[in-house]
């Protein structure tokens, strides 16, 4: 079994650090994915690309965590999407053979098999707020500001934007928000479902919430998730036979047998997540 990642590791009790910009640190069954490049307002370089895709590699192994968070330590910002500087410096040939380092960043926070909150301070902008997208549940404060403003500077959402952003707000919805470029601030975009919650401060809030969610059975919540994200989309049939399947991969578990157990010993479950 893969050993779970802990504030032992590289970094010590700052957390285990991929390369110089992500670290993941724990608070019990709660791992913490963290941006941290703030010199550059956490914009998605190749480099962190590359370790934010290693992270959510080690996460996706770690059978202790339950739940993620997403969060930033710089203090204006989630993150501002791709480094344009460094786009500028990237010729043609050199764009294209980036381009699946890129999507495996996405990608890995997009397909971590646990619940994930992304907890958004600050800017979330084209490819920040695309990694947010690709979380299960969106925290924000008062400070967020959030958009896909990729059509502005000659191209796309292209972490996943024009596929997530539907998927929350409907096609129109989407279509306007990318079409204009448009920022939008957190009282509006919790109206339009681009946000989920409120919170007095995002990454509290996250944690908090994050924590309620790991309560619960690891199992539970990964089969949850799967069948959440298969039947997304699909007719009604189709989709109770994606649920049903993942009703059998939990029946007849490890964590099934302890939480009807504690539910009739009125204790607390000891979920042995298997």
């Amino acid at each position: 079994m893969t050993s779970e990642i802990s504030d032992t590791g590289t970094g010590g009790a700052d957390g285990r650090r991929f390369g110089e910009y992500v670290v993941v640190r724990r608070h019990g069954h709660v791992a913490e994915l963290v941006l941290d490049r703030p010199k550059a307002m956490n914009a998605v370089s190749t480099e962190m690309a590359r370790s934010l895709a290693a992270a959510c590699e080690a996460l996706a192994a770690d059978p202790s965590a339950r739940t993620v968070v997403l969060t930033s330590t710089h203090d204006r910002a989630f993150c501002v999407g791709a480094d344009l500087k460094e786009r500028n410096s990237l010729t043609d040939a050199e764009l294209v053979r980036q381009r699946p380092t890129a999507r495996a960043a996405y990608t890995g926070v997009l397909e971590l098999p646990m619940p994930t909150v992304a907890a958004v301070h600050g800017f979330a902008l084209g490819g920040g707020f695309e990694l947010a997208l690709a979380c299960d549940l969106i925290v924000a404060d008062a400070t967020a500001v959030v958009g896909l403003p990729e059509v502005s500077v000659g191209v796309i959402p292209g972490g996943g934007g024009t596929q997530l952003l539907p998927r929350r707000v409907g096609a129109a919805r989407a279509a306007e928000l990318v079409f204009t470029a448009r920022r939008v601030e957190t009282a509006e975009a919790r109206e339009l479902g681009l946000v989920d919650i409120v919170a007095d401060d995002a990454r509290t809030g996250a944690l908090e919430l994050a924590g309620r969610i790991a309560a619960n059975s690891p199992v539970g919540l990964r089969a949850a998730k799967r069948a959440l994200r298969l039947g997304h989309g699909l007719d009604l049939r189709a989709g109770l036979e994606v649920e049903d399947a993942a009703w059998r991969s939990v029946a007849f578990s490890g964590d099934r047998a302890e939480g009807v157990a504690a539910f009739n010993e009125k204790r607390k479950p000891q979920w042995p997540g298997e």
